[in-house]
């Protein structure tokens, strides 16, 4: 597996295949194997990368917080590492609020979006507190004491039902990410921008995916993003949750290998 030093971080990636570049980027505390199984389904036709965000996965765990303006530079600086100009740009959750604040920052380098299981509003007060001090909960009881809270609500309900081993496999990928990475996330999504305004500034081709369970950022978010961004389309990925690409692999594929070959 291949590395960058970007800024002030070394950073974790896989890059496969060849042809246009297309860019996607997990979610909160996950990591670039979010991306597997569509990675190997675009390869054959396009260059698939898949970064793990600074503190995530292989990459180097650095201070925070870790916002999202600065998780959008340490991808446009593992673009220029890579000497690519123009991607698609996709990120799930955490990541499509970094592909927005990417495109407020370097909107010339993105030749097309994907927002995954995300949202653009920004946190209300509610929400700005319970970061915080699940922040807190995770530099002093650890990882797993956050994690055990977030799984069922990360995971639809066929999931937890059906597949225990791809459950518990999750919970020991989520458990294994840094405490101090965890919080330093949690304060950067804490104070992003409400990107909201963001969506009718959007000139390029935009898809929208969802989880039809998806309890975190469910389905009537994804319309909202929809209806915010000019000419976006629209995907639901039937018996997902927030984790689309793990839990409905081939639809998830499927819909991103829909999406890429329409692309002018």
């Amino acid at each position: 597996m291949p590395f960058a030093t970007v800024g002030d971080v070394r950073l974790c990636y896989d890059d496969e295949g060849g042809g246009p570049a297309v860019v996607l980027l997990h979610g909160f505390p996950l990591g670039r194997w979010i991306w597997d199984a569509p990675r190997a389904a675009l390869r054959d036709r396009y260059r698939v990368i898949t970064p793990d965000l600074r503190g995530h996965g292989d990459s180097e765990v650095t201070p925070g917080p870790y916002t999202m303006d600065a998780l959008a530079d340490d991808v446009a600086r593992l673009l220029d590492a890579l000497q690519i100009e123009r991607v698609v740009l996709g990120g799930l959750s955490m990541g499509g609020y970094v592909v927005l604040a990417f495109w407020r920052r370097f909107a010339a380098r993105v030749r097309a979006l994907v927002l995954c299981d995300t949202r653009a509003k920004g946190d209300d007060r509610g929400e700005k507190v319970m970061r915080q001090s699940t922040a807190q909960v995770a530099l002093e009881q650890g990882t797993a004491a956050v994690v055990d809270g977030m799984l069922p609500k990360l995971l639809a309900p066929r999931t937890l039902a059906e597949q225990p081993d791809l459950c518990a496999a999750v919970r020991a990928r989520l458990a294994r990410t840094d405490p101090r990475a965890v919080a330093a996330s949690l304060l950067g999504m804490k104070e992003r921008d409400d990107s909201t305004p963001t969506l009718a500034t959007i000139t390029v081709p935009t898809l929208v995916l969802v989880g039809s369970d998806d309890q975190l950022t469910p389905p009537a978010l994804a319309r909202e993003l929809q209806a915010g961004v000019p000419g976006a389309r629209l995907e639901v990925v039937a018996d997902a949750g927030h984790l689309a690409p793990v839990e409905q692999p081939a639809a998830t594929s499927a819909a991103l290998r829909d999406f890429l070959d329409r692309l002018p």
